[in-house]
């Protein structure tokens, strides 16, 4: 760990921005603990020199205590996109109940800095049971003693190698030869690049000035869903041809898919897509972060040359 290193704990390490955050972190030269239900969700951590992956319920009061001893800084990222019910407890706990939580560990451990990782359209009066748990762990991390120095994050869509956005609709449009019916297809978003998303967490454990602070983070372009998936069959060189669902149609597919296994599509998350997720002020500005466009990046993973298209594609050949 580098002389001015800190300590930080991060819950959700193991997942899609957890493991960029924790890159940058340890590139940083800080000691990272993440703790994890499962080790071997974790072992690609391992190659990092200043990180720890142990086994952990996070869900437990008493071990969140023990991770969060001797640590400087706390942060959560820790949050689901659908719970295995539809009436919200699943989100409650996963988000609401946490935070408490992590509020709770943190003053007992007398930690001095947290960030949490929040939602655009987190809201009491939200129409979905994710957006309104996010916005009652807002409450609680708002509400957090102010010796815990606590920075909540907003983003949009987060878009990256390994995410769970661009790379599933990929997935659907080549086993639909490209026709995908779509629901909610004028929701806007303005997607936000995983990197630029770790680097606005980085940027706030040095800084300050971002204790007490909530930041809205957007990438550079408003798009709608159409023009996402859109943009998504053309990095990857796929044909779209995408079906705008109406609403009571895209409801009704929302409701056979709630009782799918692994919940493809979803009730809540189709009562999310009635909320734009754009921003109101401009985070990364604030941070100093200008945004990378989807198209410099998507290309990079999703494209011809990307390096899983090229394994695909050996992997093909030799299986002739």
């Amino acid at each position: 760990m580098a002389q001015n290193g800190l300590k930080i704990c991060v819950l959700g390490g193991t997942g899609f921005v957890g493991t960029e955050l924790v890159a940058h972190l340890a590139d940083a030269g800080h000691f990272v603990r993440v703790p994890t239900r499962v080790l071997v969700n974790g072992s690609h951590l391992l190659v990092l020199p200043t990180v720890e992956v142990l086994a952990a319920n996070v869900h437990d009061l008493r071990v969140l205590g023990r991770l969060f001893e001797s640590m400087d800084v706390v942060v959560n990222l820790v949050g689901i996109l659908n719970e295995p019910g539809r009436r919200g407890a699943g989100f409650r706990a996963a988000h609401a109940d946490l935070a408490t939580k992590v509020v709770e560990a943190a003053r007992a451990a007398r930690v001095k800095r947290l960030l949490h990782m929040s939602s655009l359209g987190a809201d009491r009066a939200a129409p979905s049971h994710y957006l309104r748990s996010k916005a009652e762990a807002e409450a609680t991390v708002r509400e957090a003693p102010a010796a815990i120095g606590a920075t909540i994050f907003r983003p949009s869509v987060i878009f990256g190698h390994g995410d769970s956005l661009t790379n599933r609709f990929a997935r659907l449009l080549r086993l639909s030869r490209g026709v995908l019916p779509l629901a909610r297809a004028n929701a806007r978003f303005a997607p936000v690049y995983v990197g630029d998303v770790a680097a606005a967490f980085l940027r706030a454990v040095h800084d300050r000035g971002t204790r007490g602070q909530t930041y809205e983070l957007c990438g550079p372009d408003v798009i709608t869903l159409r023009q996402l998936v859109q943009t998504t069959a053309q990095a990857a060189g796929l044909p779209c041809h995408i079906v705008a669902l109406p609403d009571f149609i895209a409801r009704l597919q929302a409701l056979v898919m709630d009782f799918l296994p692994g919940k493809p599509f979803s009730t809540d998350n189709y009562k999310s897509l009635t909320r734009d997720s754009v921003c109101r002020e401009n985070g990364c500005a604030k941070l100093g972060i200008t945004p990378t466009s989807m198209a410099a990046i998507l290309p990079t993973y999703l494209g011809a040359e990307s390096l899983q298209t090229r394994l695909a594609g050996y992997r093909s050949t030799a299986s002739r």
